[in-house]
């Protein structure tokens, strides 16, 4: 039995050193692709939740999907107005909202500069089966659930 909880604590060891490395690794490819495409990685991050939803939203529907305060969510969606990347327009149901929508041209653009690195994700991904690429999604959308509540844990003072 020792046996079998010395290889656990190895596992968790190695899993500890390369969950760095891969979040690491991931801040830094976002940082590249955003000063490729000269914006910030938040906002691109943000126009990356802003693909994913049905349609146009609230800033403060940006604050909820980026963990920003409203403020800075405004400001957020400031730059990337004055860079192109989203409009905004009147709520033709509430005219006290704004919506905030993605430019298509220029989603069109981050498009295609995804699309050149797209490919080799994809080929990545060939080498796994299906179990195990539900195994991988299972994962990334538990991460992402946790990771929401850290960041809620970590802005609340209550670290």
């Amino acid at each position: 039995m020792p046996q079998k909880k010395d290889g656990r604590a190895r596992l968790m060891t190695e899993l500890g050193v390369e969950s760095r490395r891969y979040m690491a690794s991931y801040a830094l490819f976002n940082q590249a692709l955003a000063d490729h495409l000269r914006l910030h990685p938040t906002d691109l991050q943000c126009l990356n939740l802003l693909g994913l939803e049905p349609g146009p939203v609230t800033t403060g529907r940006i604050a909820e999907l980026t963990g920003l305060t409203t403020g800075s969510a405004t400001r957020l969606v400031d730059r990337l107005e004055k860079a192109g990347y989203v409009t905004r327009r009147r709520d033709t149901e509430d005219r006290r909202k704004v919506l905030v929508e993605a430019a298509p041209e220029r989603m069109a653009e981050l498009g295609a500069v995804w699309g050149k690195l797209n490919g080799a994700w994809f080929t990545m991904f060939d080498a796994y089966d299906d179990g195990e690429i539900e195994l991988l999604i299972a994962h990334m959308r538990r991460t992402v659930e946790l990771s929401g509540a850290q960041i809620e844990r970590l802005r609340s003072g209550k670290f």
